[in-house]
């Protein structure tokens, strides 16, 4: 049983399916491996045993008489802290929501209960989720699984804790700058960052709304698929036979190679040599825009972040993390007629981006161009965290200022991802060359 803590979700999906695992014994094995891990209190920060055990027996008898509601019908998962769920608290990582209790779940949450998957639980996140980092005094930091004394990334940093300390099967998360592939890349998972649009926002508590996406972090690209599929109701892609063989993909140059530290550069040319060796024609791609728009966030996020909250925060700021609360704060100076025109501007550039990459099937790049840093040194040295901040979501931020699809894979240098960028909306297409690239990464 212990082997099911490790296995991907399909797989554990698929034994259900014979007969060989049942629901019932497997998300018993999570609950007690929750139970019996060291830094359980770090990484969930509510486990809903009583749900789980109600949804497994239903698993179970469905799965008895035929009547399975998907692939992953029976197999315990787990979400950030920002999903709502009827009946527990729901309090995105900051003590401004303290004791908040939704009444109903959210609407990705009821979906995958209707496709039969089982919740373990919440899992801790960073403040409001405004950190790519992981860091949160105010609540926990989880742990990393590639460093003890690091962070794990976030701001879904406990989703990828659970998956990655084999407490469950898939992690939900949330993706604004790379909240899903950073926490992914610095755990060696697989994290899908969805576009804009694409996957329900209701009953999440919103950071910046018009960025906000919902995705998984898993080990597969295949539980990535079926959990989206699973998330919107609808029908996974198919990654049967999927290959490189004559893939165009293009190696963004422009603004994420800079800085890059020597562990994170050596895992992305290692994986870029890997996928040319599997067949991808990979070619050196530098845009402009990219550099263009990179300082719009400071506006974009910032402005509607703290339009978002500053009720809240400003009743209470004594109760947020001091450098969360700097960057929500950041916010309040832009004028309406900043950010309206900075919208247009990134329109304007998203249309020069989406012109020059027409003719690939993807662009990639490093996730992240540093490790997980030193959770001990971001509380005590301002630069260090500072700098460390900035550069965490800086790669991944390209996907969500572009309005793309995107997907981190582990290249097998611990804590190293490299990022693989679609379309808008093209996730299953993302998702088959993701298919094709893990299998030429493994």
């Amino acid at each position: 049983m212990q082997d099911w803590l490790s296995m991907t979700a399909a797989d554990l999906g698929r034994g259900i399916a014979t007969g060989e695992i049942d629901p019932k014994a497997l998300t018993q094995t999570y609950l007690d491996a929750i139970t019996a891990h060291p830094e359980t209190d770090r990484i969930f920060s509510a486990i809903t045993a009583e749900r789980a055990m109600a949804e497994a027996t239903a698993a179970a008898e469905r799965a008895k008489a035929g009547q399975r509601l998907s692939p992953l019908d029976g197999v315990p998962i787990s979400w950030k802290d920002l999903f709502d769920s009827a009946g527990t608290a729901t309090e995105a990582g900051s003590n401004l929501l303290k004791g908040r209790v939704p009444s109903q779940d959210a609407t990705v949450l009821r979906n995958a209960t209707m496709a039969g998957l089982v919740c373990l639980g919440k899992t801790h996140m960073s403040e409001l989720a405004f950190s790519g980092l992981g860091l949160n005094p105010s609540t926990a930091t989880p742990p990393c699984v590639n460093d003890v004394d690091a962070v794990p990334g976030g701001s879904s940093s406990g989703a990828a804790a659970s998956v990655a300390f084999g407490l469950a099967a898939c992690g939900i998360g949330s993706d604004t700058g790379g909240s899903v592939r950073i926490p992914s890349a610095w755990n060696d998972l697989v994290g899908l960052k969805t576009t804009s649009g694409r996957v329900s926002l209701n009953g999440v508590i919103p950071l910046c709304a018009r960025f906000d996406t919902v995705g998984p972090l898993s080990r597969s690209v295949e539980d990535c698929a079926l959990m989206l599929a699973a998330l919107e109701g609808g029908k996974a892609a198919d990654l049967r036979g999927a290959s490189l063989d004559g893939v165009r993909l293009a190696a963004l140059q422009s603004v994420v190679m800079d800085d890059m530290r020597d562990a994170p550069m050596a895992g992305y040319r290692s994986a870029v040599d890997r996928l040319q060796a599997a067949g991808a024609v990979v070619e050196k791609l530098d845009a402009p825009e990219v550099a263009e728009a990179m300082p719009l966030s400071g506006i974009l996020f910032t402005s509607e972040a703290y339009g978002t909250w500053a009720d809240m925060i400003e009743a209470n700021p004594d109760k947020m993390f001091a450098p969360i609360l700097e960057r929500f704060r950041s916010g309040k100076d832009f004028l309406a007629a900043d950010y309206i025109a900075a919208w247009q501007l990134l329109d304007k550039l998203r249309a020069q981006w989406n012109k020059r990459v027409a003719g690939y099937d993807a662009v990639i790049m490093p996730t992240a161009p540093i490790l997980a840093p030193n959770a001990a040194r971001l509380m005590s040295d301002d630069d260090y965290y500072l700098t460390e901040n900035l550069l965490a979501l800086r790669n991944t931020r390209v996907g969500n200022l572009m309005g793309l699809s995107a997907v981190s894979l582990p290249t097998g240098l611990p804590g190293c991802g490299i990022m693989l960028c679609g379309k808008p909306f093209g996730e299953e297409a993302l998702l088959r060359i993701a298919s094709a690239a893990e299998n030429a990464l493994s």
